[in-house]
């Protein structure tokens, strides 16, 4: 039953995409008139409803038949920026090239962005917000479910744009706004043309293959610079081993092989050229280094908290100062991740990159999380948590923190009434209302 409903919803929603494309605003208008004809026009006795209704029908027979005859050549250039925000419109360029001989007039740019519409599988296991809460006939049928993740699988909204006309093997350029609604990659599949027929009722399409991506950062908010009182760690090895997942490290000097001096320390020209064993030394220093800690062990996709926590996060890496000091990223998706910005290392904008695409996990105990900070303890200055609730695996985390003597920073996202038990030093966040909560904190 399940899968026949998701193929009814499937086939409903391809239905209504086309049907929304290919009619104008008078064409819809047009439908409109041709429902209503039918009602009122059962008894044609009665009434003459049936002549309006026939009327209607031949001219929006007669504008799809024209519509089918539309023998435009184009082809099109589109220049992204490098990044967007949820929820911030923008503008980007796309060139259109007129192809043939004649002057086209009228046309229409519409963007065509990748099938929004969830798998089976999506469908099946999704659970939207607050569904518990509908009726016996919605949950067992899941239409608002279906609706839900449509809405959260549509990347961006893409405003169609009039065309000046084009003169015949000539060129121009539009710009073209853009609004995205979620975080991530929002890919092109390419651009149409549209073209209506002469009653103005139906478009006629030409499709550009033109496929490209464009990340969206998560949406970010105004807070005050958060301050850690910790001080300055030992990073052995200096800033370029702090930056590194493997061992690289700052190199000062040579000098001769002492015993216990590690084989992959050996510089194998200097040996070489002197006759006897050479090693490179490295530098040690000591500098402000602080972990930006989130928390994604959410039991759903598409969780609300989840994504505001995320947005959280990136408002924190981009308020926290990074010239002297450095900034990780700590989070556990497939595998524990940690993400270096600062000094000289990387920029914010790399963490907000990383923020675009980081996902939920659902495979792994919190403690996996535990374990990947306390591990790095020991270079921290200081420490700020973006948690999703405080059970009892959290408070172990912080208090585990507190004995180990790193400063941490504790933020709880969450919905209302789960956030009243905090202890007054963690900073609640309501879900819906994060601006608010960080703009007080």
């Amino acid at each position: 039953m399940k899968r026949l409903l998701y193929r009814w919803f499937h086939s409903f929603s391809a239905f209504q995409y086309r049907l929304d494309r290919r009619f104008t605003r008078a064409g819809s208008l047009a439908l409109s008139v041709l429902g209503a004809a039918v009602v009122i026009g059962l008894d044609t006795n009665r009434t003459v409803g049936y002549q309006i209704f026939t009327l209607v029908l031949a001219l929006v027979i007669i504008s799809v038949a024209s519509s089918l005859v539309f023998r435009g050549r184009f082809s099109a250039r589109r220049v992204l920026p490098r990044f967007a925000s949820v929820g911030v419109p923008l503008s980007y360029r796309v060139t259109i090239a007129n192809r043939t001989s004649r002057r086209q007039d009228g046309l229409v740019l519409i963007e065509e962005l990748t099938d929004p519409r969830p798998s089976f599988e999506e469908f099946a296991t999704a659970h939207e917000p607050g569904e518990e809460r509908r009726n016996w006939f919605d949950r067992q049928v899941g239409y608002p479910r279906w609706a839900w993740l449509v809405a959260q699988k549509r990347g961006a909204v893409v405003t169609p744009r009039p065309l000046p006309p084009l003169a015949a093997a000539s060129e121009t350029e539009v710009a073209v706004e853009i609004t995205p609604l979620r975080r991530g990659y929002v890919r092109f599949k390419g651009l149409t043309i549209g073209r209506p027929d002469p009653l103005g009722l139906v478009l006629a399409f030409k499709t550009i293959p033109l496929p490209q991506s464009l990340l969206v950062l998560p949406k970010r908010y105004p807070m005050p610079q958060i301050q850690l009182p910790g001080g300055r760690k030992y990073q052995p090895g200096g800033v370029a081993l702090a930056s590194s997942v493997g061992d690289s490290e700052e190199f000062v000097s040579l000098r001769d092989y002492r015993a216990g001096d590690p084989m992959r320390r050996i510089h194998w020209k200097s040996w070489a050229r002197v006759g006897r064993p050479v090693v490179k030394e490295y530098h040690d220093e000591f500098f402000v280094r602080h972990a930006l800690v989130l928390d994604t062990f959410t039991g759903h996709r598409g969780d609300v908290a989840f994504e505001d926590a995320v947005s959280v996060a990136g408002s924190i890496a981009v308020s926290m100062q990074t010239q002297e000091s450095l900034l990780d990223l700590m989070f556990v998706g497939p595998e524990a991740y940690c993400f270096t910005a600062g000094r000289g290392v990387g920029h914010t904008d790399g963490l907000l990159e990383v923020l675009a695409c980081v996902a939920p996990c659902r495979d792994k105990p919190f403690r996996a999380l535990h374990r990947a900070v306390v591990e790095r303890h020991a270079s921290l200055s200081g420490c700020v948590c973006v948690l999703l609730g405080w059970d009892d695996a959290r408070q172990e985390f912080i208090r585990h923190l507190e004995v180990l003597g790193t400063p941490t920073h504790v933020f709880v996202v969450g919905e209302p009434g789960t956030l009243d038990a905090l202890p007054p030093d963690v900073h609640p966040l309501e879900v819906g209302r994060i601006g608010e909560g960080l703009a007080r904190r």
